[in-house]
């Protein structure tokens, strides 16, 4: 009896993947027709002007090696960090919001904003925050 009603169910729940399969089959099968038609219907007429290297439609000059200043970087890599350390506040809130977690959640938010704090500390002491 109880093989019976497992079956049924086995068969539902592989049929939802096999709908699943099925539309990332056709999906790969849509890029391939898609690239396939695109090299078929391009024109290919390379010329030693469409084989140079360029950027911005300018013809290149000199090296390929550019200074640029490293504080560019850091600049970058602060708003990351902040920017994914944001996102970690909206888990954060819908877990305050449920019953019994209140304190526990803020508690360890504010363990995160410390690191958080402590982190911008030690980058404002380094100087990495001076525009100069």
């Amino acid at each position: 009896m109880p093989e019976t009603s497992v079956v049924p169910l086995a068969a539902e729940y592989f049929r939802g993947y096999t709908v699943v399969g099925l539309l990332a089959a056709a999906g790969v099968l849509f890029v391939a027709v898609a690239f396939t038609a695109g090299r078929l219907l391009r024109p290919a007429v390379p010329t030693p002007e469409k084989l140079l290297t360029y950027e911005c439609g300018v013809d290149p000059v000199g090296e390929g090696w550019a200074h640029t200043q490293v504080r560019y970087y850091v600049y970058a890599f602060l708003y990351v960090i902040f920017a994914v350390d944001s996102i970690f506040l909206f888990p954060w809130a819908t877990v305050f919001a449920a019953d019994g977690y209140g304190a526990t959640t803020l508690v360890e938010m504010f363990v995160f904003l410390g690191f958080l704090a402590v982190g911008l500390l030690y980058a404002y002491k380094k100087g990495v925050l001076t525009w100069a």
